[in-house]
């Protein structure tokens, strides 16, 4: 497990864009937390550090999924949030987003035993006292290397 500790957004976003960077298509990043504790600004920075910095990146919260071009792949902005049952990402081509670019899951314990914990980064996000708490952890051994690889001074 690699941690960061932010105290500012400004430090979030240099995480983010950093994190941006690690990224290749096939890739599954789920971010847990708690409901405020900062996923969709995480997800919203990473995007923004691949698509330009005045790409809009509105919070999928209501419409599930929103989508978005890179040279390299597309991202896939998932927000689970409102799912009833975990079978109902098929519906909004999971399975295609997880080898046609890159997976950013909000809410992943939604997709209860779908989710492909073995190829995914799983970034849990908490909040104590003034900052934020990053963690970033996989069982995925492509992952691991990059994460003990990857040099950010934030």
């Amino acid at each position: 497990m690699i941690s960061f500790k932010t105290h500012t957004l400004t430090q979030t976003q240099k995480l983010a864009q950093s994190f941006a960077g690690l990224l290749k298509k096939g890739d599954i990043v789920a971010l847990y937390g708690t409901l405020g504790v900062g996923k969709t600004a995480f997800s919203r920075f990473v995007i923004q550090s691949l698509c330009g910095a005045s790409e809009e990146v509105p919070s999928p919260t209501f419409t599930l999924l929103q989508t978005y071009p890179t040279e390299q792949f597309d991202i896939f902005h998932f927000d689970l949030y409102r799912l009833k049952k975990a079978d109902e990402v098929f519906e909004l081509g999971i399975e295609d987003a997880f080898y046609d670019g890159v997976s950013l899951i909000e809410w992943p314990e939604k997709m209860g035993s779908i989710l492909p914990v073995n190829k995914m980064l799983k970034i849990d996000i908490l909040i104590q006292d003034d900052m934020h708490i990053f963690n970033f952890t996989s069982q995925n051994l492509t992952w691991q290397e990059r994460l003990n690889t990857w040099n950010i001074q934030i």
